[in-house]
């Protein structure tokens, strides 16, 4: 490759609309793992106490996927039917907005009201950022889109972290808020998708959600879509998330600092989501990248919970290995793009994601269960165990993506 085409890629993936996408979901991630940091001692300021803290942190944490779920849906059929723009700019309005709220809140009522308003504002700005990104990025370069995308969204739990550490929770709520209308300020530059435009000029129904189960192939593909990605919402959202719980149950010789163990992991997403991107260009592939990091995610999975560790520091290693097999996150997000045609590809891209992170609600009540009867850490390798046969049965079925064209519409 010649330096003058290497200057004309490096133009592309810097473009105004890439690095949009890229910093909605840095705020995207900002918010939703600051809420993972600051969980216990905003709750305890609301006066709560040892087990109602885990209990409410869960049920919190539920009802902001619950949320992502009802508006993955609504932002993507609006993302297919008004443009991808429309989304961009409406889910960071209420994001901000719920957020700034969430920093001002006094009971716990409020703050699940917040939180789901929030997590409703937040589920456009993934999928719709993803869906602009693959349709105006050549083929050749979409991973590398995509890759800057996902890896600026792990720099917001990052930033969520330091934010946390230096300021009390009220505060960093704001900042996420601040952070949001900054946003918004920038959006008003970025153009809207060429494949959308010329889709609307010849008047073509579309984000018709239903028309996805209205074909066998579509149904499997979406189904495959969403089961592939739920592996990782796992560590995140069950073995990270409620780390200090873990920490406890295996007795480390010190106490897990919550917030710590999610710089780490998503520290260590970082460079799992720069390799995974790499390696899929590289090998022209999606399907094999996947399946490796899903196998090495599992591994350290087993590790985590099998290997009678008591040193907080090699925890918090495993922190960082499972976040690096976590980076096919990247992947995920491309193909879930690219699954389906123009007239619906916001609509998937956009639910399928806030599905895959929806998945915590089962996820966390059948933990809760199997928690009771066989205990946290065995508990938690039952529902491994089967969250990853899911996965990889899931990822058999899956289309490769790598080379499709996406400037066509689904059939009826």
């Amino acid at each position: 490759m010649n330096s003058e085409n290497k200057v004309s890629i490096t133009k592309l993936i810097l473009s105004l609309p890439v690095l949009v996408a890229a910093l909605g979901y840095l705020v995207d991630m900002y918010d939703l793992f600051l809420f993972n940091i600051v969980r216990v001692p905003s709750l305890k300021e609301l006066g709560l106490e040892n087990d109602q803290i885990l209990k409410q942190g869960l049920n919190l944490l539920n009802i902001q996927m619950a949320g992502m779920l009802m508006g993955g849906i609504a932002w993507g059929i609006l993302g297919d039917k008004r443009g991808r723009l429309s989304v961009l700019f409406g889910s960071i309005i209420i994001y901000s907005i719920a957020n700034i709220a969430n920093g001002l809140i006094h009971s716990l009522p409020a703050y699940y009201t917040w939180r789901f308003i929030a997590g409703f504002g937040l589920a456009g700005e993934l999928g719709a950022g993803i869906t602009l990104v693959t349709e105006i990025l050549p083929s050749r370069v979409r991973g590398y889109g995509t890759t800057l995308v996902a890896t600026l969204g792990v720099v917001g739990a990052l930033l969520a972290y330091v934010t946390a550490h230096t300021f009390s929770w009220r505060t960093s709520y704001l900042i996420g808020g601040a952070l949001g209308f900054l946003l918004l300020i920038m959006r008003f530059r970025v153009f809207e998708s060429g494949v959308f435009i010329h889709l609307k000029e010849k008047d073509i129904k579309r984000g018709q959600f239903f028309k996805i189960f209205t074909d066998k192939h579509r149904i499997i593909q979406y189904m495959t879509g969403i089961f592939m990605g739920m592996p990782i919402w796992f560590v995140v959202g069950i073995l990270i998330t409620f780390s200090p719980e873990f920490g406890r149950a295996m007795q480390l010789d010190e106490a897990v600092d919550a917030g710590k163990a999610v710089l780490l992991t998503f520290s260590g997403q970082v460079a799992g989501n720069l390799v995974t991107g790499s390696l899929s260009q590289y090998w022209q592939s999606r399907k094999k990248v996947i399946l490796i990091f899903m196998l090495l995610s599992f591994s350290f999975v087993l590790i985590y919970l099998l290997s009678g560790i008591h040193s907080i520091l090699a925890f918090y290693i495993i922190c960082v290995c499972l976040g690096f097999c976590s980076g096919y996150w990247t992947l995920f997000i491309t193909v879930a793009a690219e699954l389906f045609g123009s007239d619906i590809r916001a609509t998937v891209a956009t639910t399928i994601p806030n599905f895959v992170r929806a998945t915590v609600i089962p996820l966390s009540a059948v933990f809760t269960v199997l928690k009771a009867q066989s205990g946290v850490l065995k508990g938690a390798l039952e529902v491994a165990v089967g969250t990853y046969i899911i996965g990889m049965v899931a990822l058999y079925f899956l289309e490769e993506t790598f080379h499709k064209d996406l400037d066509y519409i689904e059939k009826p």
